[in-house]
């Protein structure tokens, strides 16, 4: 079966950018005249159709919005963060409010969907959650902000950010959580969590972490840390790789919930108390945080204030506002994990 020709079949063609062709195809005046002509000819020798929903986005009236979420291998088969989804219910009712329906769509990492949307989109901008390891994720980005996509992003906000970003106060969050187990005396506090540039949300938690530190006088060693991705399968690695090297601790500031949560589990089978013997953090507050045994002490993400965020930014971008980035606070919740009752 022939496959369908795209926009990028029809640069090739022509000798130009596939940007430029999804401008002469809208109509955009910006293109000249012989250079429209070229990909009107390409398109018409490719048989090229125009998507009818596409040239609906570039008019903006089709009145919905696209939320990708994105694919994230896990050993356990969860292949959503939690906290994205404690998102999803203030993004539908702030779009309801405004007049918009929300298209939830599920992205594998491995797929062309920056491809996918530029040819078939059926809403005015898209709403990106979770991107796996970002150095991988970036030109996609840019591809995105190539062609003029509207879009708004859930991530970590720098100056090397792409898009309008919606973020929390990371660093500031792995300030408190450190900041929290010194207070109860705890002097080796074990980092996990995977603070590279791939996870810059997380890298940002371990930047706050070695912040606390410092401030109160102790080293950030950097035999106290082990890699962790959000998952329980991975807390639970990364305290048999702290064991396995003989490394000391007498806390933990987890980057995620479910990575603080599997941590804990594995303390527990080796018959240490929690927090007695080691006091435990996370980084989220999501449902399961309460619900643990005992129950885990967090930094709280404002989800509401994100999905409302995502929404309204995304909404002013498609009415040609300028827009920038948001900075969410985040907030400490004791539970029994970090400090006796």
């Amino acid at each position: 079966m022939q496959r369908r020709p795209t926009s990028f079949d029809i640069a090739a063609l022509a000798g130009v950018s596939q940007p430029t062709v999804s401008r002469a195809l809208s109509g955009n005046h910006s293109v000249s005249a012989d250079t429209r002509a070229r990909v009107l000819a390409a398109a018409e020798q490719l048989n090229y159709k125009v998507d009818k929903n596409a040239s609906s986005l570039r008019r903006q009236h089709s009145k919905t919005l696209a939320l990708l979420f994105f694919e994230e291998p896990s050993s356990d088969g969860a292949a959503i963060n939690p906290f994205y989804l404690s998102m999803l219910g203030p993004m539908v009712r702030c779009c309801a409010q405004r007049g918009y329906d929300l298209l939830i769509s599920f992205q594998q990492l491995s797929s062309d969907w920056h491809v996918d949307y530029e040819d078939s989109r059926k809403a005015d901008g898209i709403i990106l959650l979770g991107y796996g390891d970002y150095r991988e994720h970036r030109p996609k980005l840019l591809a995105l902000l190539e062609r003029e996509t509207h879009f708004v992003r859930w991530g970590s906000a720098d100056k090397s950010s792409i898009g309008p970003t919606i973020c929390s106060d990371n660093e500031q969050g792995g300030f408190d959580a450190t900041e929290h187990l010194i207070a109860q005396g705890r002097k080796r506090i074990a980092f996990i969590g995977t603070a590279t540039s791939a996870y810059p949300e997380l890298l940002d938690r371990w930047r706050g972490y070695c912040r606390a530190l410092s401030a109160y006088g102790l080293d950030a060693d950097v035999a106290l840390r082990a890699d962790a991705e959000p998952e329980e399968a991975d807390g639970r690695a990364a305290v048999a790789d702290l064991l396995a090297r003989g490394v000391a601790f007498d806390a933990i500031f987890a980057a995620s919930d479910m990575a603080a949560i599997g941590a804990m589990h594995a303390l527990q089978s080796l018959g240490k108390k929690i927090p007695d013997e080691v006091a435990i953090i996370g980084f989220d507050d999501i449902p399961a945080a309460s619900l643990s045994s005992p129950p885990l002490s967090t930094m709280r993400q404002d989800a509401r204030g994100a999905g409302e965020a995502l929404v309204d930014v995304l909404l002013r971008s498609i009415d040609g506002k300028e827009v920038g980035g948001t900075l969410l606070p985040v907030r400490l919740v004791i539970r029994e994990s970090s400090a006796s009752a």
